[in-house]
């Protein structure tokens, strides 16, 4: 158990370094938690400070995950043993969690983080390399219908143990219970994007829709 917590605790640390706040620093102190939605995250970094910015902070949320589920686990620890009865399969899933709660929750910046998303694909590139096709696609379809990122979050994370619990279970049980606790996580760091798509003044990103110009279009006649 002392290698499960220490790895853990490792990969929360990795997890609490914000993409946006390293970003800021670079760009001279910018905090987008002060701006736009005030998430700390690519969404609301694109929207803030434009396309180069929102890019080296997805890159690092992303990397954190690959860190945190590829790495961590198999590190040779000076000080703990490593636990023979300790699962190597549900360590990498732990360590996995941790990186995407740090990135929620990070202890360096007053536990104010992002939402989860970038991090959390960056740990399926460790587990589970072709499911990223799937987040990808229904990311990408409910954007381009919809316009709403968060939706488009929610969705993805969630078709992962749909998918799953259809097509490989039993055999990737524990990647089946990583990939609904990652989606219940996800989604309750969008709640207030639910709030908001019920209340109708949820932000829409006509740009990134199949057919917002149409409709934009339409609108002007």
């Amino acid at each position: 158990m002392l290698e499960l917590g220490v790895k853990f605790l490792i990969s929360y640390f990795i997890g609490s370094l914000m993409g946006a706040m390293i970003v800021g620093r670079i760009r001279g102190g910018v905090d987008i938690r002060t701006m736009g939605s005030g998430n700390a995250g690519g969404t609301n970094a694109l929207r803030t400070q434009g396309v180069l910015f929102a890019l080296g902070v997805v890159i690092i949320d992303v990397a954190k995950g690959v860190i945190g589920a590829g790495v961590v686990p198999g590190i040779d620890l000076p000080f703990v043993a490593t636990d023979p009865e300790l699962s190597r399969t549900w360590l990498t899933m732990s360590c996995a969690a941790a990186a995407v709660i740090g990135h929620v929750w990070p202890i360096y910046h007053g536990f104010r983080g992002g939402k989860g998303a970038a991090t959390f694909v960056g740990t399926l590139t460790i587990l589970g390399p072709p499911s990223i096709i799937l987040v990808l696609v229904v990311w990408s379809v409910v954007v381009a219908l919809t316009g709403y990122v968060g939706l488009a979050s929610m969705s993805a994370a969630t078709s992962l143990p749909i998918w799953l619990g259809i097509m490989r279970l039993p055999e990737d049980q524990p990647f089946f219970i990583y990939s609904i606790v990652m989606a219940g996580l996800i989604i309750f760091c969008h709640r207030a994007n639910i709030q908001r798509m019920r209340h109708g003044n949820e932000n829409r990103d006509t740009r990134m829709m199949l057919f917002g110009r149409k409709r934009a279009n339409s609108s002007d006649e």
